[in-house]
């Protein structure tokens, strides 16, 4: 098996929607195609990936290292014993030459291409992806259906609080059971009055989680933690900086349900450290790594280890992205579940077309590699960037 070619363009994600912390008017991805040599079921086969949402486009460092590196490496040298490309071969590849550390400038632009090449090897198999990464990585039979809860209650300019009752209806009604809305971007009163609004609509709170997107210091973020201990939720995303270790320890020792972390880590060390520093409970707070942009699927599958060597579990493990690729690391390798975002992202966010939600569950879709082509929109991008 060989790479031809490689090719990466900057998309817009075409999103006004704002956190606690940014909007994204401004927001690119990259999308990426990694052309082989192989021909299965008479197609071409072309691996797909886009670097999740929440990261701009990072092609500058994939077309001056990361492609041409895979390009002028000996193909032999980055097959594993089965004949096929090894994911984890490329990526050391394109690590060469990388100085230690500044993980979070390569492991977006890395993990996007390793990603690709697990839809390309995915599609040589004629599997889907879930399946492959199953065999490799899974713990046992994939379950029939994958949660997935949505990820919105976005702040609104005018109405918020009406605006933010309809989009729990409209969720409800499409068959998801579980929602995280926003927190940390007003004030602490006004966040809880969008709370109670919102639990009138779920009325569970265990199937109402918060997120204040790393924007809050650690007096705000404890205050908040103990006016919404009584809510008991689902999980309380987020509440201080990423890096902040110190702050999410004191913050776990204060607040006895559920946090939630881990889409801006780029990196096994990143999750090490959590582990070992930031007081994270394995028994009982969620990791939410993004895939694609912590060094890919492989490096993935690490950091899910190293939790369970911590005594945690994947049933505490929902990847953050809301996308084709996180649905198949999340049933691949046996998960709590999954995110969706419904109506945000344009075509980057959202499922096939043949897959549907039932009492806040998502099917398997029965598509070799990743499944992208089952997206039209998506799928049409992706086939003028490799023709």
């Amino acid at each position: 098996m060989r790479i031809l070619d490689m090719r990466e363009c900057a998309v817009a994600v075409q999103s006004s929607m704002r956190n606690a912390a940014f909007d994204f008017g401004e927001m690119t991805t990259s999308v990426v195609a990694v052309i082989t040599d192989r021909v299965a079921d008479g197609k071409p086969v072309i691996g797909y990936a886009f670097n999740s949402t929440g990261r701009y486009a990072c092609g500058d460092a994939m077309r001056a290292r990361f492609i041409p590196r895979l390009l002028k490496a000996a193909p032999d040298s980055l097959l594993g014993q089965d004949g096929l490309i090894d994911p984890a071969r490329a990526v050391a590849r394109m690590a060469m030459r990388e100085k230690p550390g500044g993980d979070a400038e390569r492991s977006v632009p890395i993990g996007t291409i390793e990603t690709a090449i697990w839809d390309a090897l995915a599609k040589t198999l004629r599997k889907p992806l879930w399946a492959v990464l199953a065999e490799r990585y899974g713990t046992g039979p994939v379950a029939n259906r994958i949660p997935c809860y949505v990820g919105g209650g976005w702040y609104q300019p005018e109405n918020d609080l009406e605006k933010l009752q309809d989009e729990l209806r409209r969720h409800l009604a499409s068959g998801y059971t579980a929602v995280k809305i926003k927190t940390g971007g007003l004030s602490l009163d006004a966040d809880c009055r969008r709370l109670d609004a919102a639990l009138a609509i779920i009325g569970d709170s265990q199937r109402l989680a918060v997120d204040a997107n790393a924007a809050m210091d650690l007096p705000r973020a404890l205050a908040y933690a103990e006016r919404l201990a009584p809510y008991n939720l689902r999980w309380f995303e987020e509440p201080v900086g990423v890096h902040a270790y110190g702050d999410f320890a004191r913050l776990a020792e204060a607040y006895a349900p559920p946090l939630a972390t881990g889409e801006n880590l780029f990196c096994r060390q990143d999750v090490a450290n959590l582990l070992e520093f930031a007081g994270f409970r394995p028994g009982c707070d969620i990791l939410q790594v993004d895939p694609p942009q912590a060094y890919g699927i492989a490096a993935f599958a690490e950091m899910v280890a190293l939790l369970e060597a911590h005594g945690g579990s994947r049933s505490r493990v929902f990847p953050h992205g809301g996308n084709m690729m996180s649905f198949a690391v999340s049933a691949g390798l046996g998960l709590g579940g999954c995110e969706a975002y419904p109506g945000v992202f344009g075509i980057f966010a959202g499922y096939g077309e043949s897959m549907t939600v039932t009492d806040g569950t998502l099917n398997l879709p029965d598509l070799p590699g990743i499944g992208f082509e089952d997206q039209p929109g998506l799928y049409a991008l992706m086939q003028e960037l490799a023709a």
